[in-house]
């Protein structure tokens, strides 16, 4: 049998009669131009060169490894960028998709036109990162000079922060020998004398317009739905009250049980000023409001809003808290009235800050207020319009939207204001969620399909995932980081470790 010996592509050529070409001898040199500067990379050995700093491996590399500088091997992925946030404000932690460094500072993202408002609402389970989150904002702006009140801490969870920061929280209710007088002047009455009259006329309508809020929605809180009677007679009360009727140039401390009892006992100058015909009309038209009153005075706040404020505020601190832990024991209306009024009075605290001066007020739990009724929820709606013009960063914190749609019966006035709500927090702060949650955030916040599944699935993988959503962006997948100090001054399970080591 003849063998058949195979002809590679060489010994054709040579049979054609044609010289096949010879491979160019490489150098070991550099290739560079007349000029002197190269003109080519060389090729790296498939392991790398065995020297330390240029990437030698054990094993040899499944393909050709070449040298190139970061600019250039940006090339290959041109479609990779850090996210559009810019780096100002509180570095939360990462941007998962980017790996970049994700900042949070909602004032920078009204200024920039990411937003249109300051205010956030942080929404996840219990459990997921929220409060760890939300203290790590708070305690990393502080580094700019922004200052902080929590108007509330039902559950003591930001206690730590300020202990930690050599500060005392003010806790209200068992146990605790602290007052808070719901009608406090504050620094308003410190800073009255040195104000013009014009000043002093602006703050005066101010301050009343806001107690009249306040009394009225304790009222509305006892079932009682007060008539604009009541808020004229009420204004007038309170006017008597402070001494401005009298022309005094110092303003008067006023309490609940002061505004109750000139209702229960009218004088003939008071009852005739609000244009009743007689004591006894005026008593009778009254008598639901003051009843109202009088309720709170003697029931299970008694003595919590209705004395004169007993401690001493640091206006200067960076953070200061009103701890309602010690309230839950007396019943979800008594925590829900004490927000109320720590709400009001918070207010009245911001209002007077110094111009240019940014603040965080943080309203935990703020559903529990808002069912109170419609004047709670006012109150709430126009504390979120006016944090604009008034430098504020409103946080709503809570566990899911229809917290705040639990306020009324579906299509009452409330509903329809709680809804708003959530269209007045530009930046959207979602922990992980149940399927069925997460079908009324992508409701209530049009939410892509995408964005949806991280909710229930990538964000109930780790504690601190959230999806970060701001009105005019695409949502951001970050992970929060805490250091070593942080996430012991920020351990909300502390008390349950302690109790399972007990």
């Amino acid at each position: 049998m003849t063998r058949i010996r195979r002809r590679g592509a060489a010994q054709l050529l040579r049979d054609g009669g044609q010289t096949p070409p010879r491979a160019p001898r490489t150098s070991r040199e550099e290739p560079r131009s007349s000029t002197g500067q190269r003109i080519n990379r060389p090729r790296a050995p498939r392991r790398g060169r065995a020297r330390a700093g240029h990437g030698w491996s054990p094993v040899e590399a499944p393909m050709t490894v070449y040298q190139a500088t970061t600019s250039e091997i940006g090339g290959l992925f041109p479609l990779l960028a850090a996210n559009g946030i810019p780096a100002v404000g509180a570095r939360i932690g990462y941007d998962t998709l980017s790996g970049s460094a994700f900042y949070a500072h909602p004032i920078e993202w009204v200024l920039r036109g990411l937003a249109t408002n300051p205010n956030m609402v942080v929404f996840g389970e219990p459990g997921r990162g929220k409060s760890s989150t939300v203290v790590a904002f708070l305690l990393r702006m502080m580094l700019f000079g922004t200052k902080t009140l929590i108007s509330g801490d039902v559950k003591g969870e930001y206690s730590p922060l300020l202990r930690a920061l050599g500060i005392t929280p003010i806790a209200l209710g068992s146990g605790s020998p602290a007052r808070l007088n719901a009608l406090d002047l504050g620094p308003l009455a410190r800073w009255w004398e040195s104000w013009s009259i014009e000043r002093q006329r602006e703050e005066l309508d101010g301050l009343l317009a806001r107690w009249v809020k306040l009394l009225v929605a304790l009222a509305e809180a006892q079932g009682y739905v007060p008539t604009v009677t009541d808020e004229a007679v009420l204004a007038r009360v309170l006017r008597r009250l402070l001494g401005v009727a009298d022309g005094t140039t110092r303003l008067r401390p006023v309490t609940i049980p002061d505004v109750q009892r000139e209702l229960a006992d009218p004088d003939e100058q008071l009852w005739r000023e609000t244009r009743f015909a007689d004591r006894r009309q005026f008593l009778d038209t009254l008598r639901p409001i003051t009843d109202a009153l009088a309720n709170l005075v003697t029931g299970p706040l008694a003595g919590l809003f209705d004395e004169p404020t007993n401690f001493d505020l640091d206006w200067q601190a960076p953070i200061q808290s009103m701890d309602l832990s010690g309230l839950r024991g007396r019943g979800d209306q008594a925590v829900a009235v004490a927000l109320t009024c720590l709400g009001s009075w918070s207010s009245m605290i911001t209002d007077l800050q110094d111009d240019g001066e940014i603040r965080i007020v943080v309203r935990d739990e703020v559903w529990r207020q808002m069912r109170l009724g419609s004047k709670a929820v006012q109150a709430v709606d126009s504390d979120l319009r006016l944090s604009r013009a008034e430098q504020k960063i409103q946080v709503l914190v809570g566990h899911k939207p229809s917290d705040f749609l639990s306020v009324g019966s579906a299509g009452s006035q409330e509903v329809a204001i709680a809804k708003d709500l959530l269209a007045l927090c530009s930046t959207r702060i979602l922990f992980g969620q149940s399927t069925r949650v997460a079908d009324e955030l992508a409701e209530d916040f049009a939410l892509s399909d995408k964005e949806s599944e991280v909710t229930t699935g990538w964000c109930m993988e780790r504690t601190g995932r959230a999806l970060w959503k701001l009105e005019n962006t695409p949502g951001y997948k970050v992970q929060t980081v805490l250091s070593r100090t942080e996430k012991t001054a920020f351990d909300t399970n502390a008390q349950l470790r302690g109790a399972g080591e007990g």
